[in-house]
């Protein structure tokens, strides 16, 4: 009688383990739609740029909702017109504040007197555009130069 009682206590605590999560630190998932983030700032290097000259970085200062610990697409996009100014990449993104370098489009450059961009995350399969406290858009100085400063 002894051995079916250890083998249904064995089983039992077998079962109960498997029922067990574990949380993995080194796991990223997808951001979802729950995420809420917000484009807090945007720069690009050199400010101010000439004309024809290519841009040679873009920092976006993203804020995270404090659950956040995800995935995402980020890309930058010139609006109106959707030309591609800095190529999509898989990004890591934690609750807070992200300070994040986005590699510009090699064919990107300015030409017109304003230029207006948005920061774009792909959540589940589709790409959006993430909110701004502000609108960034490059505006023209003197000598076809070009600033996002205010």
């Amino acid at each position: 009688m002894r051995n079916p009682i250890r083998f249904m206590v064995v089983a039992l605590a077998a079962i109960l383990l498997q029922s067990c999560v574990v949380a993995d630190g080194d796991r990223w998932g997808y951001c979802g739609r729950d995420v809420r983030l917000q484009v807090v700032d945007l720069d690009m290097s050199p400010d101010p740029i000439a004309d024809g000259q290519r841009v040679r970085a873009w920092r976006v200062t993203l804020r995270a909702d404090d659950r956040t610990r995800c995935e995402t697409i980020l890309q930058i996009r010139e609006r109106p017109g959707n030309e591609v100014a800095g190529r999509e990449k898989v990004y890591r993104l934690r609750a807070g504040t992200n300070e994040i370098e986005i590699e510009p489009s090699e064919a990107y450059r300015f030409s017109r007197d304003e230029h207006c961009f948005v920061v774009i995350a792909n959540i589940e399969g589709t790409g959006s555009p993430i909110d701004a406290g502000r609108r960034f858009c490059a505006r023209q100085m003197s000598g076809r130069r070009w600033t996002l400063r205010n």
